[in-house]
């Protein structure tokens, strides 16, 4: 199996860590990945908010990319993924907008690829096959999986897992070994994209996730989003200089817990990249 693969912006730079956990992960499972040559930024961070026609044809121009490899597309980063998803299914039930787009940039897209999460990649790989990958149980492990707002909605684009309860990174959790605990923060938004003009509601909702996954018994809290890793990894500082609270609590990426369990090398997985180190927690693993 192959997958286009649209690292983004994120994990050719702060997200490196995911970048690496990501492929080497998806080696072991025999799944190859081919990055989209010469992709573009999809335009999370500004692009969709200035003009709906350009948050449209950066992804496009992407999908159509993948689209002449034959592939479907695997996109890590959970803002990628949305703006991805949104375009190819805008693409889908709008054509006279795609024509319109094509007319003004000359991309054409046909909408024939599938956009995938890691989470939807894992689910299609099923939690039998990634059990039979694992060497190092992650015996003792109570994570908080934490899905943020982005990869389970809007429902009716994205159209995998429940948007308000997902279960799916629970289950890849639980075909390693770990006992991920209950909790209902689950889909909690944890502020990343107003981390510079707004960092004051930052705080208290990062405090408000990493607090309840403390009091639900976690020992560390589990991401496949860079944008919440960053911002629920980087802020425990301030969080607990302002709430008078001891947090400590790791968080790592799906992908990195997933080749600890498959005994991959830790030089592959980035684990020294993490602000809050992991070392304690996975002491036994």
């Amino acid at each position: 199996m192959k997958y286009a693969y649209y690292p983004g912006c994120s994990l050719h730079s702060t997200a490196k860590e995911y970048d690496m956990s990501t492929r080497a992960v998806f080696n072991e499972l025999g799944i190859e990945l081919q990055e989209i040559p010469d992709w573009n930024c999809c335009g999370a961070t500004s692009g969709h908010a200035m003009s709906r026609e350009l948050g449209l044809a950066l992804p496009l121009r992407d999908l159509a990319t993948a689209e002449s490899m034959g592939m479907d597309v695997l996109a890590p980063c959970a803002a990628c993924f949305a703006r991805l998803k949104t375009a190819d299914t805008t693409a889908k039930d709008d054509p006279a907008l795609l024509q319109s787009i094509t007319e003004q940039t000359g991309i054409k897209y046909g909408g024939g690829v599938e956009v995938l999460s890691v989470l939807k990649a894992f689910s299609a790989v099923g939690a039998e096959e990634i059990a039979a990958h694992v060497k190092k149980p992650l015996t003792g492990l109570k994570p908080a999986c934490y899905y943020g707002c982005l990869l389970l909605r809007p429902p009716d684009v994205v159209q995998f897992d429940d948007a308000e309860n997902p279960t799916s990174m629970d289950d890849v959790m639980k075909a390693l070994g770990a006992e991920p605990v209950d909790w209902p923060h689950k889909t909690e938004c944890c502020g990343a994209s107003l981390a510079l003009s707004k960092s004051d509601i930052v705080v208290k909702l990062t405090h408000d996730i990493l607090a309840m996954a403390k009091k639900s018994g976690a020992n560390c809290i589990v991401a496949a989003c860079p944008l919440c890793q960053a911002n629920l990894d980087t802020r425990q500082d301030q969080v607990e200089a302002k709430y008078g609270e001891k947090i400590g609590l790791p968080v790592l990426y799906v992908t990195q817990l997933m080749g600890m369990a498959f005994g991959l090398p830790i030089s592959e997985l980035g684990l020294n990249k993490l602000m809050i180190s992991p070392d304690k927690v996975l002491a036994g693993i």
